[in-house]
Order: structure tokens, then C-alpha cells, then sequence
């Protein structure tokens, strides 16, 4: 078989790499791909992840059997959609069901419709009316959410009303994330521990992957600006077998339901962001496919071929097909280039020891593959060092030790990667 996966990212590397353990696929391709991923496919990077019509002809012109659209922004743009229209099997949602995570709006106006729990919310597209709002109503700390796609970062977490007008301002005014801040969610904080849970769905049928958890600050500590995920461990331990069935009765089922009730079944990965407060699991949000990094530590402990769920994903029989998991652990730590998130300098050259243990698997993220051979950085968030072990404890441990050998100038990453989890894991 011939495969394309969209994307060039840590997250498709992590998918690229579990699906070459299926011995029917002859060749992946990755649009674009970069660096590290060129040794596992054939990158393609004269072809970015929003060249809708350069991936649907790309993909006729090479007998592609199965294509794997990864990243948020071609699935909100309808690559789906079109590579369907050409007759491609495809795994991920259409445009439509891609709302769920390309509008904000949509999915809060979703939940409250259905009854799925969520933060209080109010929505705005006038930014007067917003910071009214802010100074007549709001309690403090409070949520400021650009309504559209921002990389992950559009999501403010204002401490008082000087920062929450400032955030609305950045914003509705000065266009910090441009059209998708044409509106906004202003909702309420919650508390209590956050879990990331993935999950395959057709439509109608809904499984869930091992439960993870993400350090979305720059700091130790959490502390410091928001980033893509500066790691992630997994099974998070928060999110107990009870918590888990709670969350199929009131998020995942309705939420599947939900869709099919407004016309839009959601097909591919769904992405819960929760959070587990005093009154129960809440929805903070989702995304319409993979996450990045905890795609990095959720496929590894897969042990059903990825392509045969994909596939039944497709063709929604996934209701039929038994997807099993590891009893381990992984945990993921991410190399950063120093100044991430914000400026931060390129075309460092990266060493990677050929002797990492068996255990341990790099993703390459923001890399790039010169013409001598030399890899180097291109992005922020650079290499994900991912260990599967039987504890997490044990986990953790050789993913630092494997980080440590890893050098490139400027190499950032947090020392505390899965602290908080051992410390609920021992109780």
C-alpha cells in the first residue's frame, strides 16, 4: 500500500512510525515532512499541509490507497473533503465536523445545546461589549479564547482586569491571531486536574486511547508563557476507571451525538480536553484530531496495527474491531531551541546518538535535513524524546537520560516533565 500523511510535525512522526510496523505498506509520504521524518518516508516539502489542491493531486498522481490528514488547519480547510471527492480513503473529519475545534463558538454553543458540561461562557464580537462585560460581570482569574485557530496559543488565562482587557485587546484590536480573533469566549475558570483523552470514533462508535497529560508552559513549575506542549506522560493518573465511565456517559457519547444531530458526524481523532473539577468532568475543549505531544506518548503504548484502525475508522466499522493497549507507561520530554515561544534562532546542528536504548524513540518536530547531511533546527519545539517502560517513574527516567545525549545549541527543555503525576500516583 501506498500511504500519504499530511503534516510535518512531531505528531506525525509519532503516526508515520506506527504505521510502518504494518508490513502490507510499501511507501509513506509526508507533506511536507521535514528532517528527521525523510528517514522514515518520503518527505515532499515543496508541498505544505495547506496546499489542499497540491495534496489531492499529488495523491492521484501516486496511487495513494489511504491518506491520514494530521494537522488542524488542512482539515478545517476540507482536505478531507476533496481527497474523498477524489475517491481517496481518508482518515480524519470533513470541514464541518472540524468545527468543533476551528470554532470555538461553534463547540460551546454545541455543548450548551446538548447539555454537555462545560464552563459558564458568554460569546462577543464586539470587543466594547466584551470589556463591559469584563468590567461589570467578570470574576477573576477568567478565560479569553480567540474563536478560531491560533496554533495552540490562542487560549488566555488573564489574572485580573488590567490583563483581560489587555487580552482582549491583543485579540479583537491588534489581531494577534488575525481573523480568528474576529470573536471570542469569555468563560469562567475552572479547577482541578486537566487530562487529555484521545479517541478513535466513526461517527457512532468511540475509542478511547490511554489518557494523558500535557505541560503546556514554557517553566518548571508551570510557570512562564504557554507553548505547543513542553511534554507529556501517559496513562494520566487523575483519570481513574470511574472518572472514565463518567466521561462516556456525559461527554464522549453526547458529544458523538451531538454532531450526528446537527449533520456533521465527526469521523478521525477527537481530541477531549478536560477538566476534572469538584462537581465532575468538564469539557475545556477539542480538537479534531491528534494531539501534539500527547500523540507522542499515546501511540507507543498502541499494540492493534494503527492502519487497521484507521481503516475501520473509514469505513465505520470500528465497532467491530478490538483495539488493545500496553499496561505501561510513556512518558515524552520535548527539546526546545532556547527563547521558545517566543524568538528564537535556527540552523543549529543537532547530534543524536546512533546507541539510544531500544525503549526510546526520538520525533522530529521543528528539524531540517541540509544537503551534506547535517540536521538542524527549524522550529521551536525541535525533537521529542519519548521512553515506554512499565512505571512512569521508570519511563521518565530514561527519556531525561536520553535527552541529556541529545546536544544543539541552545537546547531548551523543563526539568519536571511528570513530577506532578508521580506525585498522584503516590498518593
Amino acid at each position: 500500500m501506498n500511504l500519504l500523511v499530511v503534516g510535518g510535525g512531531g505528531r506525525e512522526h509519532a503516526i508515520i512510525k506506527k504505521l510502518k510496523e504494518n508490513p502490507t505498506i510499501e511507501t509513506i509520504y509526508a507533506l511536507p515532512g521535514n528532517g528527521g521524518i525523510a528517514r522514515d518516508a518520503v518527505c515532499v516539502p515543496s508541498i505544505g499541509a495547506k496546499d489542499i489542491e497540491k495534496i489531492v493531486d499529488f495523491a492521484k498522481a501516486h496511487a495513494i490507497d489511504f491518506a491520514v490528514v494530521a494537522p488542524d488547519d488542512p482539515l478545517a480547510l476540507g482536505c478531507v473533503d476533496r481527497l474523498h471527492e477524489a475517491g481517496i480513503p481518508c482518515f480524519g473529519p470533513d470541514a464541518k465536523a472540524a468545527r468543533i475545534e476551528a470554532s470555538k463558538v461553534f463547540a460551546k454553543n454545541l455543548m450548551k445545546k446538548y447539555g454537555i458540561p462545560t464552563a459558564r461562557y458568554d460569546v462577543f464580537s464586539d470587543p466594547a461589549k466584551a470589556l463591559a462585560y469584563l468590567k461589570e460581570t467578570a470574576t477573576f482569574p477568567i478565560v479569553v479564547k480567540a474563536d478560531g485557530l491560533a496554533l495552540g496559543k490562542g487560549v488566555l488565562i488573564p489574572q485580573n482586569l488590567q490583563e483581560a482587557e489587555a487580552a482582549v485587546r491583543s485579540i479583537m484590536e491588534d489581531k494577534a491571531f488575525g481573523d480568528s480573533g474576529n470573536e471570542i469566549v469569555i468563560e469562567e475558570f475552572l479547577t482541578g486536574p486537566e487530562v487529555s483523552v484521545l479517541a478513535f470514533t466513526d461517527g457512532t462508535a468511540i475509542v478511547p486511547m490511554v489518557s494523558s497529560m500535557d505541560h503546556k508552559r514554557a517553566g518548571d513549575g508551570d510557570t512562564g508563557l504557554n507553548t505547543g506542549g513542553m511534554g507529556t506522560v501517559a496513562p494520566n493518573p487523575y483519570y481513574t476507571p470511574e472518572t472514565a465511565a463518567a466521561c462516556m456517559e456525559t461527554i464522549f457519547l453526547p458529544t458523538l451525538a451531538a454532531m450526528r444531530a446537527e449533520g456533521c458526524p465527526f469521523k478521525g481523532c477527537l481530541y477531549f480536553g478536560l477538566m476534572l473539577t469538584p462537581e465532575g468532568p468538564r469539557v475545556i475543549e477539542y480538537n479534531c484530531r491528534f494531539g501534539d505531544p500527547e500523540t507522542q506518548v499515546v501511540l507507543p503504548l498502541l499494540k492493534t496495527d494503527l492502519l487497521t484502525v484507521m481503516q475501520s475508522v473509514e469505513n465505520e466499522t470500528l465497532g467491530n474491531l478490538r483495539v488493545e493497549w500496553s499496561d505501561g507507561a510513556a512518558a515524552c520530554v520535548i527539546l526546545a531551541s532556547g527563547g521558545y515561544p517566543e524568538s528564537y534562532e535556527k540552523g543549529k546542528e543537532i547530534t543524536i546518538p546512533e546507541n539510544l536504548p531500544a525503549n526510546v524513540t526520538v520525533y522530529h518536530a521543528g528539524d531540517k535535513l541540509l544537503e551534506d547531511g547535517k540536521l538542524v533546527t527549524s522550529g521551536g519545539r525541535v525533537l521529542g524524546v519519548t521512553a515506554a517502560k512499565e512505571t512512569l517513574e521508570a519511563a521518565l527516567k530514561d527519556a531525561y537520560a536520553a535527552a541529556e545525549r541529545i546536544g544543539f545549541e541552545g537546547k531548551y527543555l523543563r526539568r519536571d516533565i511528570g513530577k506532578r503525576a508521580l506525585r498522584a500516583l503516590e498518593g
